[in-house]
């Protein structure tokens, strides 16, 4: 019995991490990222990665002090033990002063050589407790001090975690890709005639933190950092290979038990899903194709409200930067863009049902977005914009998700390729006349999961400005030039697998063709082959 208590508790903490591994294993693929199911978003993909190692390192940090108790205990335990093994031997004391010429005694011996031969047996059996005891212990004890090595000092007195992404892709593109890496517009070749390409990028590599606050008003509090690598590049020899490190997300969070509050640069939570892929997630996939996103400065309120045991409702409502889609005009200034001029806010929301569904949850969402845009000289336009989402479980190994929206000046979201307004002449002109550009698309994927490491993912998109106004009004804030300005219509279709050997380790594989469509009706496709490895930290 003195045994059964420590290997009792050593054993319970060493199942529980164990378990706990293998259950996030086993419930990776259905994660893709938890938002894979509900959301389905890939940039929440990549964060559910990161989250089930963090969760798995708290709990591991958390049974770090209730192994010092064990340790204590198990001390005590252990001289406690040894005593009983030092008093065994001394049992069969008797059988040295047994005298064969004494019948009565002789007759009493074999008893007692057998009761010697038990406490030999109980002391092996003891010594062999022991050591299993002790090799559970030290297991337990490196596995905890492994986790510890990974804690974050902070300059305060609250936890901070530091998490990420290392991420290689290898590229091979056939056509005349804007972006070699991360294709999303086409063009014809350059003005040497070279259009095919291959190469190699770390640039999508990303790091986070995570700070825990303290509870306010009943909220508990976190906030989250998101960078990459993919903000440009230095001027030097090889400096594509240089990626300079880029703002991607940053919260704060005040959670309640049914309502949060969260301030921050994070993606449209009208417009929250991605399709899922590694090979580009320095831009979501079909960025250019049907799927609205930014990382936009917004403050939002979320609410959600239990309807049943299995079915939920959440409403969403906040105020956004009124981002229009204009490059920067300046390296060192940070310009106002036409949305800003306006002098108010965006305005969105979105109302989402979601409803257990072959175990999994089928989501429902509509969304709506309105924002003021000032283009000077008294010339204003209204940018809006209707969405729909979903993700729906077509059993145990399928699911459908997708978005459609429609509406104008779109260009801060990527909509009609990031232009917002057109005019119909140059648009420092004060004659010229300006409209905001109307567009229509969406996207949808098809998921399959083989197993809990290995999913395949197809989809398709596609974006859809209306080519009669860019007729009309030919110019825009690219440029008349650019050409990005002459596109009608962009459309992309995807089809990848990613594989996750460990929850912290993954591969992957995808094939990509684009379409972009010129106002003039000509058509240029590309096709992108793309494997990447990473592992998250």
């Amino acid at each position: 019995m003195l045994l059964k208590r420590p290997l009792n508790y050593i054993t319970l903490v060493f199942f529980l991490i164990t378990s706990f591994a293998s259950e996030r294993c086993v419930a990776q693929a259905l994660a893709s990222d938890n938002k894979a199911t509900p959301d389905a978003a890939l940039a929440e993909s990549v964060k559910q990665l990161q989250d089930q190692v963090k969760e798995l390192r708290s709990i591991v940090s958390d049974l770090r002090t209730e192994s010092e108790r064990y340790r204590a205990e198990t001390s005590e335990l252990r001289q406690e033990l040894h005593a009983v093994v030092a008093r065994l031997p001394q049992r069969p004391a008797t059988d040295q002063v047994i005298q064969p010429a004494q019948p009565s005694v002789a007759a009493v011996a074999p008893t007692e050589v057998a009761d010697s031969s038990s406490g030999g047996k109980q002391e092996s059996d003891a010594a062999a407790r022991v050591a299993r005891l002790e090799e559970q212990y030290d297991l337990l004890t490196g596995k905890i001090d492994d986790q510890y090595q990974t804690k974050v000092e902070s300059g305060s007195k609250y936890k901070v975690r530091l998490s990420g992404l290392v991420l290689l892709d290898l590229f091979t593109n056939r056509g005349g890709v804007l972006n070699a890496d991360l294709p999303g517009l086409v063009d014809a070749p350059d003005a040497l005639g070279r259009a095919n390409s291959t190469g190699f990028s770390l640039r999508q590599s990303q790091i986070g933190l995570e700070v825990f606050g303290p509870q306010i008003a009943g909220a508990k509090t976190h906030g989250e950092l998101q960078a990459d690598f993919a903000g440009g590049f230095p001027s030097a020899p090889n400096g594509v290979a240089f990626g300079l490190l880029r703002l991607r997300t940053g919260t704060v969070h005040l959670d309640w038990s049914h309502t949060s509050i969260v301030a921050g640069q994070d993606s449209p939570f009208f417009s929250a899903l991605s399709p899922t892929s590694f090979a580009t997630i320095a831009e979501p996939a079909l960025a250019y194709a049907g799927n609205l996103w930014t990382w936009i400065p917004q403050i939002r309120i979320e609410h959600r409200v239990t309807m049943s045991e299995n079915s939920s409702l959440i409403l969403q409502g906040g105020i956004l930067d009124g981002l229009t889609g204009e490059p920067p005009r300046y390296s060192y200034a940070r310009v106002a863009q036409a949305g800003e001029y306006s002098r108010q806010p965006g305005y969105a929301g979105r109302l989402a049902w979601s409803y257990s569904l072959f175990g999994q949850p089928m989501t429902l969402g509509a969304g709506g977005y309105y924002s003021r845009q000032n283009w000077g000289f008294g010339r204003n336009i209204n940018a809006w914009a209707s969405t729909l989402d979903w993700t729906a479980p077509l059993g145990k190994w399928l699911a459908l998700s997708g978005e459609f929206y429609r509406g104008q000046a779109l260009g801060g979201l990527g909509g009609g390729t990031y232009r917002s307004a057109l005019f119909s002449g140059t648009p420092t002109d004060p004659t010229s006349h300006v409209r905001g550009l109307e567009t229509i698309g969406g996207w949808s994927q098809l998921k399959f999961r083989a197993s809990s490491k290995l999913e395949f993912n197809t989809a398709a998109g596609q974006d859809n400005p209306f080519a009669s106004e860019i007729r009309a009004f030919p110019f825009s804030t690219y440029g008349a030039g650019s050409p990005a300005n002459t596109v009608a219509r962009n459309r992309t279709e995807l089809l990848n697998f990613i594989y996750r050997p460990r929850s912290d380790l993954l591969f992957s594989a995808e094939y990509r063709h684009t379409s972009t469509y010129q106002i003039d009706n000509s058509r240029y496709t590309a096709d992108q082959v793309n494997l990447v490895m990473g592992i998250l930290f």
